[in-house]
C-alpha cells in the first residue's frame, strides 16, 4: 500500500516537474520570439524629449513660447521628492524595489479580472514598463504589447537606475491641458515651479495620468479631491508625508488656474504678436519646423518692446484715422443670439467665446461689446471685462454720426444720426474709453471698428540690422498676415533713390542737370506717357531737386542715360529684388517687393554704404544652451583686455561688405535730407536730429510709402488695401506715413539719439544755386543756396544737360518753377476755376501709370 501511494505521489511530482519545465519552456520561448525584434532601449539613456522653444527679449523677459507639446524638461535633481512621491504612492509604490515589473500587482489584477468575470480590468504596469510603451511601443491593450513591455521593462532596469527611468516617466507623460511632463503642469495648473508646490498640489498632479479630463479641477472637481485625497492616504502609508501634513493636505480646497485661484502663466506673457510670429516663420525654415517647435531652443530676439509697442501704437493711429475718414461703418459683422443676452453670465459667457481681436490698443484698450438694447438715441453695451454698473453703458447718438452703415446690398445708407442706424441688438462691437487729454479722466464709452486699410511698419538699427520694431498690420489676433515682410507691394517713389544712387556712382553729381519734360514711350501695350505726380513740368532741373520734389519724368530720363541694367543691378545688390526687370517703368517703382527688404537697402545708405543683414534673433541656443547661431559677427579687439585707458572704449571691427562708395551714400543721404527739410516729407516729418527719407505713392494712390532714417535708427511704413485699389486723391506717402514715421521716430530718438551724418573723406563742398545746379560764390546765403559734397580731384561740370535721349517739346521753358499745367479764371459769376493751357506737345503726352 505504501508503495503504491508512493508511487501515485510520484507519479504527481514527475507531471508536476515536467509541467513546470515545459510552461517554463514555453515562457522562455515566447520571451525569446517576442523579444527579438523589440526597438533598442539604449536610445533611452540619451533622451531628448520635445520641449517649448521659447523667445526671450533684450532683457531676458519671456515675450513668446512654441511647441507641439508643451513641455518643461526637468532633470531628475531638479525635481522635489515630494513630487517623486507622490508619483510612486499613486502609480508604483513598489517602484523602488521590483525590477521592473510587479508580480504581486499581476497576480492581483488577474484575480480581480477573474472575479469580476473581466469588467473590473485594471492595469498592473509598473512607472517602469509605462516608460516603455510611451517611448518604445504603442498603447494597444493586448496580451502581445503587454508581453514587450515586460521584457523591456526588466532590460532599462538593468540599463539606467530607478531616479534615471523616474526622470523619463515624469518628463514624458501628459497630465492635460497640454501639458507634458511635471513641470509644465505645475505651472499650468497653479503658476508655480515644481520646487514650490505643497504636499496636496504635488497629490493632486500625481492624480492626472490615468484621465486628466475625469479628473478635471473644475468640471470634475468632486472626483479630482477624492482621488487626490486617496494619493495623499498612500503617500502617508508609504511613510512620505506625516499624519499632520495628511490631514493638513487632505482638509485643503483644491485650488487652481482654472478656477481663477492662480493667475494662469500666460498672463505674463504679452499677446502674440507680428514679431515673435515672425522669430517663428524664419526659424521654422532655417532650423526646420518639427526643430523650432519641439528643440526646446532659448531665442534672444532684438526687439525693443517699447519701441515695438510705439510701432503698433503709430500705424494703428494712422490706419484708423483713414478708415473714419471714409465714414463707412461695418462693424464686426458678429453677433449673438438675443435669446444669450436675457443674463449678464450668459451673455459674458457668448462673448467670450466669440472670435474677435483682443490686442488692440489705440489712446485706450479696446474692449469685444455687444449690444444688449438700443433706445431712441443710445444704445446700452455689455462690454468683455468691465463691471455692469446701475445706468449700464451707452453710446450716445453723437457718437455714431462720423458714418454711415453698408447696407446689404452693398450700397450705403444715410448718415447716421442716432446709434440705432448703425448697430442692433446682438451685434458685438469693439469700444473703448474716451478720456480727457488733460487727466485721463473718463468721458464715455465710443464705438471703433478695425480698419479694412492696412499696412506695415518696421524699425532696424542701421550698423547691425536689429530690427527693433515690427508691426504687420492693424491687429494679429485679426489678421497674421504680416504685410511688413510678406506683402509684396510698389514701392513707387521710395525706388527713387537707387536710381540716383547708380547716377551718382556713374559720374553724375547732385548738381548735374537732367529735363524735367513729358516723355513718350512705344509699349507692347500701347503708348506710354508717364507724368509728375503734380501734372508739372519744370524744365532743366539739378537731380538733387529731381528727388527732393520726386519729379518722375526727370527720374526716367535719368534711368535711361545710365541704362536700367545698371539700376537693376543696385536693387539686386541692395537686396531690393531678387532679379529685377529691366523695364523703364521700373525706375519709378513699379515692380513689387517688401518692406523689409526696403527699409534694410536703406539701412545701407544710412551706415555709409556697407552691407547689413536684418535680423529678428541676436542668438539662438539649444536645449543644452550651446548656441547655434549668432548674428553679429563682428570682432571685438579690445573685449579680452582687463581694462581700458579712461574715455576709451572697445574698438569693433567691421568685416561687412561695401556695396557703395561712402562718398555716394553721403551725397544721397544729403539729398534725402532735402526730401525731409523742403520737398515731399516737409509738412509731416520734423524730428529734432537730422533725418533723411524719400516718399512713395503709386498710382491712384494704392500703395503709399515712406521710408527714412537718422544717424542710427532707418524705419520705414507702407499702407494699402490687402486688395489694392484707390486710397483717394488725398492719399500720399508723405500725408499717410510720414506722420508714422515721424511719431516712432520721436520715441526712438529720445532712447537712442541721432546726430549729423558722418562726412566720408573724400569729400570737397562747394555751394549751388539748387534751382538751376549753377556754382555759387563761397560766401552765397539764402533759400536756394546748398552746399554740396563733390569728391576731391574731380572738377564737375557744370552747363551741361541730360535728356536721356527723349525729345523735348520746342514751346517748353528751360527753367521756371512755378510753370503749371492750368491756369485759374473768374467766371461771369464770380466763381473760380481752372482752364487747361492751349494743348502742346507737353499737355498731350504727359499722364501715365504714375
Amino acid at each position: 500500500m505504501t508503495r503504491v501511494i508512493f508511487s501515485f505521489f510520484g507519479a504527481i511530482f514527475s507531471w508536476v516537474t515536467l509541467a513546470a519545465f515545459f510552461g517554463a519552456i514555453t515562457i522562455g520561448a515566447i520571451f525569446w520570439m517576442y523579444g527579438r525584434d523589440l526597438p533598442g532601449h539604449e536610445s533611452l539613456a540619451q533622451y531628448t524629449p520635445p520641449t517649448i522653444s521659447r523667445i526671450y527679449s533684450g532683457e531676458g523677459r519671456i515675450i513668446d513660447e512654441f511647441a507641439q507639446e508643451r513641455r518643461l524638461f526637468a532633470p531628475a535633481d531638479e525635481i522635489p521628492d515630494l513630487v517623486k512621491a507622490a508619483f510612486v504612492s499613486a502609480e508604483d509604490k513598489n517602484f523602488y524595489t521590483h525590477q521592473g515589473y510587479d508580480t504581486r500587482g499581476i497576480a492581483a489584477a488577474a484575480i480581480d479580472a477573474v472575479r469580476s468575470r473581466g469588467e473590473d480590468l485594471r492595469g498592473a504596469s509598473t512607472i517602469t514598463q509605462q516608460v516603455m510603451k510611451n517611448f518604445l511601443l504603442s498603447g494597444d491593450r493586448s496580451v502581445e504589447r503587454k508581453i514587450k513591455e515586460l521584457i523591456l521593462a526588466s532590460r532599462i532596469e538593468d540599463t539606467l537606475d530607478k531616479e534615471q527611468i523616474l526622470e523619463l516617466y515624469l518628463n514624458e507623460i501628459f497630465l492635460g491641458q497640454n501639458s507634458y511632463g511635471v513641470a509644465a503642469a505645475a505651472q499650468t495648473y497653479f503658476n508655480k515651479p515644481l520646487a514650490d508646490l505643497n504636499v496636496e498640489e504635488a497629490a493632486y498632479l500625481a492624480v492626472l495620468p490615468k484621465a486628466p479630463s475625469t479628473y478635471h479641477p473644475v468640471r470634475r472637481k468632486e472626483r479630482a479631491v477624492s482621488r487626490r485625497n486617496f494619493v495623499l492616504r498612500e503617500m502617508y502609508e508609504n511613510g512620505y508625508i506625516t499624519q499632520p501634513q495628511y490631514d493638513a493636505a487632505k482638509a485643503a480646497p483644491l485650488m487652481s488656474v482654472q478656477n481663477g485661484d492662480y493667475e494662469g502663466f500666460k498672463k505674463a506673457l504679452p499677446p502674440r504678436d507680428y514679431f515673435t510670429d515672425e522669430i517663428r516663420r524664419q526659424l521654422s525654415r532655417d532650423f526646420g519646423e518639427d526643430e523650432f517647435f519641439t528643440g526646446g531652443m532659448s531665442v534672444r530676439a532684438t526687439v525693443d518692446p517699447d519701441l515695438q509697442v510705439e510701432a503698433a501704437d503709430s500705424l494703428r493711429r494712422a490706419l484708423e484715422t483713414y478708415d473714419r475718414g471714409t465714414g463707412i461703418w461695418r462693424g464686426t459683422r458678429k453677433t449673438i443670439d438675443a435669446d444669450k443676452l436675457v443674463d449678464e453670465a450668459t451673455w459674458r459667457e457668448a462673448l467670450s467665446e466669440v472670435a474677435i481681436a483682443r490686442d488692440i490698443h489705440v489712446e485706450n484698450k479696446w474692449h469685444p461689446a455687444v449690444v444688449l438694447e438700443v433706445g431712441q438715441n443710445e444704445a446700452r453695451l455689455g462690454i468683455e471685462g468691465v463691471p455692469e454698473d446701475d445706468d449700464g453703458h451707452w453710446v450716445p447718438a453723437k457718437d455714431v454720426q462720423w458714418a454711415r452703415k453698408r447696407l446689404p446690398d452693398g450700397k450705403l445708407a444715410k448718415q447716421a444720426r442716432v446709434a440705432g442706424d448703425l448697430v442692433d441688438v446682438g451685434d458685438v462691437v469693439h469700444v473703448r474709453k474716451m478720456t480727457a487729454d488733460s487727466d485721463g479722466s473718463f468721458i464715455r464709452w465710443t464705438l471703433r471698428q478695425v480698419p479694412e486699410v492696412q499696412g506695415g511698419f518696421m524699425a532696424m538699427d542701421v550698423n547691425t540690422g536689429r530690427v527693433l520694431a515690427m508691426q504687420g498690420g492693424f491687429s494679429y489676433q485679426n489678421s497674421v498676415f504680416n504685410r511688413a515682410t510678406q506683402a509684396r507691394r510698389q514701392p513707387g517713389s521710395s525706388f527713387k533713390p537707387f536710381v540716383y544712387a547708380a547716377a551718382l556712382d556713374s559720374g553724375y553729381t547732385p548738381a548735374t542737370i537732367v529735363v524735367d519734360a513729358p516723355i513718350e514711350v512705344n509699349t507692347p501695350q500701347g503708348l506710354w506717357t508717364p507724368r509728375n505726380s503734380s501734372n508739372k513740368f519744370y524744365g532743366p532741373t539739378p537731380l538733387r531737386t529731381g528727388i527732393e520734389q520726386s519729379r518722375n519724368l526727370m527720374t526716367i530720363r535719368l534711368a535711361q542715360e545710365v541704362g536700367m541694367d545698371t539700376i537693376a543691378n543696385y536693387a539686386e545688390d541692395f537686396g531690393v529684388y531678387d532679379n529685377m526687370n529691366r523695364f523703364l517703368s521700373n525706375s519709378l517703382g513699379a515692380e513689387e517687393t517688401t518692406l523689409f527688404k526696403m527699409v534694410a537697402a536703406y539701412a545701407m545708405f544710412a551706415n555709409g554704404g556697407e552691407r547689413v543683414v536684418p535680423t529678428l534673433v541676436d542668438r539662438v541656443q539649444d536645449r543644452f544652451g550651446r548656441t547655434i547661431f549668432r548674428h553679429d559677427q563682428r570682432e571685438c579687439e579690445d573685449c579680452r583686455l582687463a581694462s581700458l585707458e579712461p574715455g576709451m572704449a572697445p574698438r569693433i571691427k567691421s568685416n561687412r561688405e561695401r556695396v557703395m562708395d561712402p562718398i555716394t551714400a553721403y551725397q544721397l543721404t544729403s539729398m534725402m535730407e532735402g526730401v525731409v527739410d523742403r520737398g515731399t516729407a516737409r509738412s509731416s516729418v520734423n524730428l529734432s536730429v537730422p533725418v533723411a527719407g524719400k516718399t512713395g505713392t503709386t498710382n491712384d494712390a494704392k500703395d503709399v510709402w515712406f521710408v527714412g532714417f537718422t544717424s542710427n535708427i532707418v524705419a520705414g511704413c507702407y499702407i494699402g488695401y490687402d486688395n489694392p485699389r484707390a486710397m483717394g486723391k488725398g492719399a500720399s506717402g508723405g500725408g499717410m506715413c510720414g506722420p508714422v514715421f515721424n511719431r516712432f521716430m520721436e520715441k526712438a530718438t529720445q532712447r537712442f539719439g541721432g546726430g549729423e551724418f558722418i562726412v566720408p573723406e573724400g569729400c570737397e563742398f562747394l555751394k549751388i544755386d539748387r534751382f538751376t545746379g549753377a556754382r555759387l560764390p563761397a560766401d552765397a546765403e539764402g533759400e536756394y543756396v546748398v552746399s554740396e559734397c563733390f569728391r576731391e580731384g574731380e572738377e564737375p561740370v557744370f552747363g551741361i544737360t541730360f535728356d536721356g535721349g527723349f525729345a523735348m517739346g520746342a514751346d517748353l521753358p528751360m527753367f521756371d518753377v512755378r510753370q503749371s499745367a492750368a491756369k485759374e479764371v473768374t467766371t461771369a459769376t464770380g466763381k473760380k476755376v481752372k482752364l487747361a493751357p492751349k494743348a502742346t506737345f507737353g499737355t498731350l503726352s504727359s499722364g501715365g501709370l504714375y
